[in-house]
């Protein structure tokens, strides 16, 4: 009989609920078994049967807690995971990884030294859009790429009340929250780049941190444009990817967090599949034949991260979310507020030499 591994998550704020609770509770292998709640029981109420505990020490001190799933604001990612590490557990850990990447490299040798998995959730990787990216990419449909952008967009122009993301204190704005993603996805599909230009600021008059940014990454031949921001009321395209043979325009996002949100279950064949009329614009040639038609998106699921983490630890099967790539994410985010602090193109350097899953 397959080992069923026992999940304890710290924190159940939104995280929790959308994006790890869903996938803990249907996905074989797993069993939700405790969650840290401080004054309240939103767990106890949905899952009926765990353990509540107040405190994240109590956790940490259950024997049967096989997996510590931390969801908790950006500040606690670094003691919390250390702890949880020394205390022989699993961790996965919610990105943004750590506020430094000082942290973040304590981290991976913490990991090194417990001998146990430590893992970033970049969840972004499980999404329809990336994934059918991927396989262009792959396929070179497009022929070899010169320009690659992605957008994170909102239209947010009130202040949010009791959004600790946009207090300003380490780890918070719009860079570590929305840029994880997109220079995780970045670095999954390109590798580490050369030289970084960014662009980092505040746009609306009642903003404490950052609420906009613009990130050039140089490959050579390939250059990557990343843009988030919280004044854009007309959505563009999410992706724009160029190659010498053609382009992929792609808008709309990945139909899973809408789905989570609404409190529908992670389960059935057609799981993370887009509806009809999202697919995306493939203009290219195949063959010496000019195409020009829809795309339908493969499908995301956000399980397969639980999946391969569960192999990972059961089985020995290779991590794809490696506790360094969260440590280049990181590194990234700091080279780009020194970029745009300083108004100038860096080097991109200190960053650790990493294959990524999704290398080309």
């Amino acid at each position: 009989m397959e080992k069923t591994l026992n999940v304890g998550i710290v924190g159940f704020g939104m995280s929790a609920q959308v994006f790890h609770a869903p996938f803990v509770t249907t996905l074989p292998g797993f069993r939700l078994h405790a969650v840290v709640e401080r004054r309240t029981d939103l767990a106890a109420a949905k899952y009926p049967g765990i353990i509540i505990y107040r405190q994240f020490d109590d956790l940490l001190q259950d024997p049967t807690v096989d997996v510590v799933v931390i969801t908790t604001p950006n500040e606690t990612h670094f003691p919390y995971s250390l702890q949880a590490l020394a205390a022989g557990k699993h961790v996965v850990l919610e990105k943004p990884f750590t506020n430094t990447s000082d942290e973040a490299r304590q981290l991976v040798e913490a990991a090194k030294q417990a001998g146990t998995i430590l893992s970033v959730y970049h969840n972004r990787r499980y999404v329809s859009d990336f994934r059918t990216i991927v396989q262009l990419l792959q396929q070179q449909t497009l022929g070899p790429l010169h320009e690659y952008e992605c957008h994170f967009d909102r239209y947010r122009p009130e202040a949010k009340a009791n959004a600790w993301r946009e207090e300003p204190k380490p780890g918070s704005g719009i860079l570590y929250d929305l840029g994880s993603h997109l220079i995780d996805q970045a670095l999954c599909l390109f590798g580490l780049p050369n030289e970084i230009t960014a662009t980092v600021k505040m746009q609306r008059p009642h903003a404490r941190i950052d609420d906009y940014f613009d990130i050039r990454l140089d490959y050579d031949f390939t250059r990557v444009i990343l843009k988030s921001g919280m004044l854009v009321r007309e959505m563009g395209p999410r992706y724009m990817l160029h190659g010498t043979l053609g382009s992929y325009i792609k808008s709309g996002d990945d139909p899973q967090e809408a789905l989570l949100k609404e409190g529908h279950l992670p389960t059935g064949n057609d799981w993370g599949l887009e509806p009809t009329g999202m697919e995306g614009l493939l203009h290219t040639e195949q063959n010496g034949e000019v195409i020009r038609q829809l795309l339908p998106s493969l499908a995301g699921n956000f399980g397969d991260y639980y999946r391969n983490l569960y192999n990972s630890i059961v089985h020995g099967a290779p991590l794809l979310e490696k506790p360094t790539h969260g440590y280049n994410t990181i590194r990234i985010i700091e080279l780009a507020l020194q970029s745009s602090a300083e108004k100038r193109t860096l080097p991109v350097s200190g960053l650790m030499d990493e294959t990524y899953p999704f290398g080309l």
